[in-house]
């Protein structure tokens, strides 16, 4: 089982840029294709980014050229860099695998950008 915990979430005004942070424990984690997702209130979660093994990315369109994913395989954390965020960026952001495991969903982390 892969336990999953995010962090790195806060409020930021538009423009501005937020590194998050997915730590991963309880099983073989390097060989999974990982994923950050996220979900507005009222809104579907939605895949924003996700990284195979062999650190290949694909973002979705509303993020591409803004958000960078990554990974360590060695020290187990998968992140993802956002810039020029915008408001409608605002959501909980979750990491999991790709495709995601419902036992895996963590608490995820907030975002939200107001000025």
């Amino acid at each position: 089982q892969v336990q999953l915990v995010e962090s790195g979430g806060g409020l930021v005004q538009p423009g501005g840029s937020l590194r998050l942070s997915c730590a991963a424990s309880g099983s073989i984690f390097s060989i999974y294709v990982m994923g950050w997702y996220r979900q507005a209130p009222g809104k579907q979660r939605e895949l924003v980014a996700r990284i195979d093994s062999g650190g290949s990315t694909n973002y979705a369109d509303s993020v591409k050229g803004r958000f960078t994913i990554s990974r360590d395989n060695a020290k187990n954390p998968v992140y993802l860099q956002m810039n020029s965020l915008k408001p409608e960026d605002t959501a909980v952001y979750y990491c999991n695998l790709y495709p995601p495991i419902s036992s895996s969903w963590g608490q995820g982390t907030q975002v939200t950008v107001s000025s």
